[in-house]
């Protein structure tokens, strides 16, 4: 049964955010002691390279309900996110970005959601101040999720989550994080999850951290985890050609036994179809050895068994201690 007004787990993702994170330990406790829902913040520092951890052990060491953890290098979110709920003791945990571009009262609206019933709630945006070509991409890239893979994402896609206990055990136990992303892991799990619409602050004007490299290696985990069809891609298309293959073998054979070689005033050479059935076939089949290739890959990391991410030691800390 679930713990109603039990502990909530808030994974803060932190990569350079410096002194910012003070800002945002500060409003999240103002309003959670406000709205008396207990919690406990985990920071989860990416392998910065400023002085970002050495304020979260700060932070850490004045409140008894927050922990600071850093990963080895940087992973990139998804990874953060699964360390996290790793480590975190909730009865339900959400993640939250430090750039204060989650809104913090909709954390607490998923909350409310939870103690309602709802097992895993997913914040989506309904609007967004990026520029005009991240937002067309953002777009199609969501939209062609949601025709070719298994799982539906909400309008505009969606980066962040809200899950009970259930789900983190699950996610804990039974999921590897290697090339992958935390949200369709969540999606595939099912639960119906309850999706909230809001809107990003419109004062948030910080320049995205997220390169091109990284939304890249983002897009392409988030695809191949999530759908099945460039390998039915490949089924179809091998069905396809083979039957226009076996009905051009039928038509030349008929063109050279019954029918006039100068077929529809074309005389054909027995040179050029071989040379383009070979060309073409030539293309088809590296391109389904490229595709295969992307799951073989995967594959390949995953019996490594190496682990998704690693969380560096720290000196044990003595702030309950007299």
């Amino acid at each position: 049964m679930k713990n109603k007004n039990g502990k909530l787990s808030i994974i803060l993702l932190s990569y350079f955010s410096g002194e910012r994170l003070n800002t945002v330990h500060d409003r999240l406790k103002e309003l959670f002691d406000k709205e008396h829902i207990p919690f406990e913040l985990i920071i989860m520092d990416d392998g910065s390279g400023d002085n970002s951890f050495d304020i979260a052990q700060k932070i850490e060491s004045r409140y008894p309900n927050v922990f600071a953890y850093q990963l080895s290098r940087n992973y990139t979110s998804d990874y953060s996110i699964f360390a996290g709920l790793s480590k975190c003791t909730g009865s339900c945990a959400v993640a939250i970005p430090d750039d204060e571009q989650l809104p913090y009262e909709i954390v607490t609206e998923m909350y409310m959601k939870w103690n309602e019933g709802n097992n895993v709630i997913i914040p989506h945006r309904m609007s967004r101040d990026d520029d005009f070509i991240s937002v067309w991409f953002s777009q199609r890239f969501y939209s062609i999720i949601n025709k070719l893979s298994e799982i539906a994402y909400p309008v505009g896609g969606a980066d962040s989550f809200l899950i009970d206990r259930e789900i983190i055990d699950i996610i804990n136990g039974r999921i590897k994080p290697i090339n992958t992303a935390i949200v369709p892991e969540i999606l595939r799990l099912g639960f119906n999850p309850l999706y909230l619409p809001y809107s990003r602050p419109k004062s948030i004007n910080r320049k995205s951290r997220w390169k091109f490299k990284k939304k890249l290696k983002l897009a392409l985990d988030t695809f191949f985890s999530s759908s099945s069809f460039p390998i039915k891609f490949i089924s179809y298309l091998g069905l396809f050609f083979s039957i226009i293959s076996f009905i051009l073998i039928l038509l030349y054979a008929y063109i050279k036994i019954f029918g006039n070689e100068s077929f529809w005033g074309y005389k054909p050479q027995g040179w050029t179809s071989i040379i383009l059935i070979i060309s073409f076939f030539s293309g088809v089949i590296l391109l389904s050895l490229g595709i295969i290739a992307e799951y073989i890959w995967r594959i390949y990391e995953e019996v490594k068994n190496r682990p998704g991410y690693l969380i560096k030691n720290k000196v044990i800390n003595t702030k309950n201690e007299n």
